[in-house]
C-alpha cells in the first residue's frame, strides 16, 4: 500500500486564452486542522482495497491527502456531462443559451426514427434534468441504459427521470451550434485556464459518434489534480481567486435536486447528482462516472474529495457506492 503523501503540489501554468494567476496547492498536516490521522489511514487502507489510480483530498482548498498518481489523465466517462453543466453557466449567463428553449426552436433532430412533434417540445432545461422523454437510442450508452431505456412516447416530456444519453449527448450539440464554440476549447479556456489545472489540454476530449444518432459523445481525460480544482471551484460559488469564473446562481441552481432517482438517496440536478443530506450535510453533491470517476463536494466539511480509476489497469473499476462509502469513512474522519 502507498503511505499518504502530504506534498506540497507545484502548479505549471496553462497559457491559453484569459487565465488567471493560478497559486499551487498547499498541504496541511491533517492532525493540525483536526483530522484524526487513525481514521484517515483506515480510510487510505479501504481505497487502496478498490484499486483507484489515485485519490485526494482537498479541504479549505489545501491538500489533506493524497495517494496514487494524482497526475495521471483518465477518461473521466460521465464525469463529462458534469463539466458541460458548468459550461452552459457561462453561456446561459452570457445569454447565448435560453434553458427555456425547445428543440423545436432550435432544430434539433436526429436519425430515423427521427424526433415526433411532441418530442422536440422537450427544452434545454428538461435534458439538464435527464427528463426529456426522448428514448432514443444514443450514442457511449453503457448496456445497462440500453436495456432499461423506456419505449418511445411512453412519458411526457418533463414528467419522468431517466438517466438518458440522449439528453447528455444531444446537450453537447446544443452547445455546440448555440456558441460556436469546441466543447474542449471551451472547457480549456473558460474553465482549465481560468484555474490553473496543471494537465488538461483541449486534446484530452474527442468526440465519439455511433451510427444510430448523429449526436456524438464527448469524454473528457482528467487528472485527479485537475479533477480536485474543479470541485473547488464548485465549493467556492464558482468564484476562483477574484474572478467569478462560473455564476454563483448557476452553482446554486445546477446543484438543486429536482428529481428522486433509482440510486437509493442520490437525487439529480442538472447533471450533477446530490448526495444524502442527512449523511453529509445540505448541498453535497457528486459528478460520477463510469469505474469509479468521482468529484465529491462536501460544503459541510469544506471539502472535495477526488477519485480517479484507469479502467485499463482496473478493468472491474470501483462500484459508486464503494466510492460513497469512502467518502462517509473521510466525513467521520475530520471535525
Amino acid at each position: 500500500m502507498r503511505p499518504i503523501v502530504f506534498a506540497f503540489i507545484s502548479v505549471v501554468m496553462i497559457t491559453f486564452g484569459d487565465v488567471a494567476s493560478a497559486q499551487p496547492w498547499k498541504s496541511v498536516a491533517p492532525s493540525s486542522v483536526g483530522w484524526s490521522v487513525e481514521r484517515l489511514t483506515a480510510a487510505q487502507e479501504y481505497a487502496a482495497s478498490l484499486k483507484p489510480t489515485a485519490v485526494m483530498v482537498v479541504q479549505n482548498g489545501k491538500v489533506i491527502a493524497s495517494w496514487g498518481e494524482v497526475s495521471r489523465k483518465v477518461n473521466v466517462a460521465s464525469v463529462r456531462k458534469t463539466l458541460l453543466s458548468a459550461l452552459y453557466g457561462i453561456a446561459v449567463s452570457e445569454g447565448r443559451i435560453d434553458l427555456g428553449s425547445t428543440l423545436a426552436d432550435l432544430g434539433i433532430d436526429d436519425k430515423p426514427p427521427v424526433l415526433t412533434g411532441s418530442e422536440k417540445q422537450a427544452t434545454v432545461r428538461d435534458l439538464l434534468m435527464a427528463r426529456s422523454g426522448i428514448y432514443h437510442a444514443a450514442a457511449y450508452e453503457t448496456a445497462d441504459i440500453r436495456e432499461k431505456r423506456p419505449e418511445r412516447g411512453s412519458h411526457a416530456t418533463g414528467t419522468f427521470w431517466f438517466y438518458n444519453n440522449w439528453d447528455f449527448n444531444a446537450l453537447g450539440t446544443i452547445y455546440r451550434q448555440q456558441t460556436g464554440e469546441d466543447i474542449f476549447r471551451s472547457f480549456a479556456e473558460h474553465i482549465a485556464g481560468p484555474i490553473g489545472m496543471q494537465d488538461f489540454s483541449a486534446r484530452d476530449g474527442r468526440y465519439v459518434t455511433e451510427r444510430q444518432s448523429e449526436h456524438p459523445a464527448y469524454p473528457f481525460r482528467l487528472s485527479a489534480r485537475d479533477a480536485a480544482r474543479f470541485g473547488q471551484l464548485y465549493l467556492d460559488g464558482g468564484r476562483w481567486n477574484e474572478r467569478q469564473v462560473i455564476p454563483e446562481a448557476w452553482v446554486r441552481e445546477s446543484t438543486t435536486a429536482y428529481s428522486v432517482t433509482d440510486r437509493g438517496s442520490m437525487g439529480y440536478g442538472y447533471l450533477w447528482w446530490t448526495l444524502n443530506p442527512d449523511v453529509f450535510g445540505p448541498g453535497a453533491v457528486l459528478a460520477s462516472g463510469y469505474g469509479g470517476q468521482a468529484i465529491a463536494i462536501v460544503p459541510s466539511k469544506h471539502l472535495v474529495v477526488v477519485q480517479t480509476v484507469d479502467l485499463d489497469e482496473n478493468a472491474s473499476g470501483v462500484r459508486t457506492s464503494h466510492f460513497v462509502k469512502l467518502l462517509q469513512q473521510l466525513t467521520t474522519a475530520t471535525r
